[in-house]
């Protein structure tokens, strides 16, 4: 196709205008205030934000976010996957109502959904109140942080994987079986290294949310320095205290460290799709 054709076919302005509009929308919503970071933390000499990110109060907080981060994005790995197989290959009463209430958690404020949680599972909850005797404590505990965040995340997940499996042809997994394998072998052969990407991907996007996420974790976590006060806090402590530059420098070791681990999530990513494409 000519270039004077694809110009007349084309529904978008040309590349110049759309590609300058993409440049300027980026940088007016992700590069500017990023860079705010990095310009407000370099007014601190090296010294102070070497005490100021090393703190044991700020380590402790770092700990929890990302501990409580991973542990949440796996579980809705594990769940999430359960949860989408079963909305894609399977017909039952309610299925749509179960599906819809896969998008609760983007449409709830994460406040609500703190207190909701907080009440729930506190110790005199309804939940809480029959976990007290066996000794299991879930709300002001890392534990609670953890479920909170496995809430907000699981939709993340559960909609990366919904339309792969969608397009999984059984006729793949028919001639498995009727070749002999079993349903593990199946399963581990030739269903999961489909998914594999997809299934990366939710995980990075619900790790990515976790990790930076305030409402709905400020009210379950108690916010007890050094067992369940989260960076995010931290960060809003110090922004109270007129503590600018101590913000950012501890908003910018989040930002290095969580851009080195989705770094590394986005390469086994590709390796997972490069190894798909060659399967």
């Amino acid at each position: 196709m000519t270039a004077k054709a694809w110009k007349e076919r084309s529904i978008l302005p040309g590349f110049g205008l759309t590609m300058g509009f993409t440049v300027l929308y980026l940088s007016l919503i992700v590069l500017f205030p990023l860079s705010a970071v990095f310009i407000k933390t370099s007014g601190m000499t090296w010294e102070q934000f070497w005490l100021t990110v090393t703190d044991p109060r700020v380590l402790a907080s770092y700990k929890v976010s990302f501990g409580t981060a991973l542990g949440a994005a796996l579980i809705n790995a594990v769940f999430g996957f359960v949860v989408a197989w079963v909305l894609v290959r399977y017909s039952f009463p309610g299925r749509k109502l179960i599906d819809a209430l896969v998008d609760l958690p983007f449409a709830l404020p994460t406040a609500v959904a703190g207190i909701a949680l907080t009440t729930i599972y506190s110790q005199n909850g309804w939940v809480g109140s029959l976990l007290e005797p066996y000794g299991i404590r879930i709300a002001f505990t890392p534990l609670g942080i953890m479920l909170a965040l496995t809430f907000i995340g699981m939709p993340f997940v559960v909609r990366t994987l919904q339309p792969v499996i969608e397009e999984l042809e059984k006729d793949v997994e028919e001639a498995a079986v009727s070749l002999g394998a079993g349903r593990w072998r199946t399963f581990r052969r030739v269903i999961f290294p489909q998914l594999l990407p997809a299934l990366l991907t939710g995980f990075t996007l619900a790790f990515a949310r976790s990790i930076g996420e305030y409402g709905s974790v400020v009210f379950i976590s108690g916010n007890m320095p050094m067992k369940t006060e989260i960076a995010p806090l931290m960060i809003m402590t110090k922004l109270e205290q007129y503590d600018y530059a101590g913000a950012t420098a501890v908003a910018l070791v989040m930002l290095v460290i969580s851009f080195l681990l989705l770094l590394i999530i986005n390469y086994l990513q590709w390796r997972a799709n490069r190894h798909t494409q060659t399967a």
